[in-house]
């Protein structure tokens, strides 16, 4: 996608159905290619996870299945595997749910318990061979999956954070989590060999340029060579390893080298970074932003503009942005409002 040019962001379906805030949304990694229609997962306070199919005729949307049985509080956080035939759900019950994707049909065929409270975040690695849960109670687990998804083994419990951790990420092709805080903090996770264990490999912190405030949420460059995180203080910030990807064990560090403000009046809790390099916001103010690398004015190293500002995106702060993995234009939001919009975003 080029980078010149007015944009546009144009809401093309909302789907209805959620009868609480919508928590977070996740797009099927195979579907949407080939000619076949896009599947997305949400998530919501009302306790329920909804599973939704395109429809390419109508470009409508409808939902093909409700998974409402399992989980007893919010359901925060939602991920498909990477070959998408399961999808773990974690809950403010304190659990995480595995579902098996049979067509239309959702199992739910394990269940992982061992946080104290809340589950705020959970992630597969690129292999779909680990899965890291977060939670309220300040840890990080590492769960190895072990029959074709049906068990798994916690391998390590993380202590790091002082604070509710929020989110858990791993980079899109090495075994390496972060995480982020309500304290502040953005933690790198990675194996140790010596140590058969997990262990924290760098803190991004205040001193090193970090942020001032909660730390919502991150992702990664399509390259994983950078990654942006979002804050309760306004703020995005953008970090590079950038020899990350030619290393052995991706264990070099990570430099700040950018920070947008002033963009957000309220807190930022979600931002997604599209495979065609553009970066969507969503937050209190109930607005989206879309950001992209200016080539023309990186003096120091990269810097970022802003594309546009779509202000009232949701009546009521917008909790979650996704980009489609399949369809570069295509982004999806959810909010406090229980709404989920899918905009087309295009070049006037």
């Amino acid at each position: 996608m080029a980078m010149e040019g007015d944009v546009e962001l144009q809401e093309v379906c909302r789907l209805e159905g959620h009868t609480d805030r919508v928590w977070n949304l996740a797009w099927h990694p195979t579907a949407g290619q080939d000619g076949s229609p896009a599947v997305l997962a949400s998530c919501s306070g009302d306790k329920t996870v909804r599973i939704w199919r395109q429809n390419l005729s109508s470009d409508s949307w409808e939902c093909t299945a409700v998974l409402d049985e399992t989980h007893t509080r919010t359901v925060r956080s939602c991920a498909w595997s990477p070959s998408g035939r399961l999808l773990a759900t974690a809950s403010f019950d304190a659990t995480t749910a595995i579902w098996e994707n049979a067509g239309d049909d959702f199992d739910c065929i394990s269940t992982l318990e061992g946080h104290e409270n809340e589950v705020k975040s959970v992630a597969w690695n690129a292999s779909g061979s680990l899965l890291a849960t977060c939670s309220r109670d300040k840890s990080v687990w590492i769960w190895e999956v072990q029959d074709d998804g049906k068990e798994y083994d916690c391998v390590s419990v993380l202590q790091g954070h002082s604070q509710d951790v929020k989110t858990v990420l791993w980079h899109p092709s090495l075994d390496i989590l972060v995480s982020v805080s309500y304290d502040n903090s953005i933690k790198v996770w990675a194996e140790d060999g010596d140590l058969d264990d997990w262990c924290c490999i760098q803190t991004l912190e205040e001193s090193s340029g970090g942020h001032t405030s909660t730390v919502w949420a991150l992702s990664f460059s399509p390259k994983g060579d950078k990654m942006v995180t979002c804050s309760d203080d306004l703020t995005l910030k953008f970090w590079d390893t950038s020899s990350l990807q030619g290393s052995d064990d991706g264990h070099d560090p990570w430099r700040h080298i950018c920070t947008l403000s002033g963009f957000h009046r309220r807190t930022i809790f979600s931002v997604d970074w599209s495979s065609g390099g553009l970066i969507a916001s969503g937050a209190g103010d109930d607005a989206i932003c879309i950001f992209a690398e200016d080539k023309y004015s990186a003096i120091d190293g990269p810097s970022y503009k802003m594309l546009l500002k779509k202000e009232k995106a949701h009546e009521m702060d917008v909790n979650v942005v996704r980009w489609s993995p399949k369809d570069q234009s295509l982004l999806a939001s959810g909010g406090d409002d229980g709404l989920i919009k899918i905009w087309r975003c295009s070049y006037k």
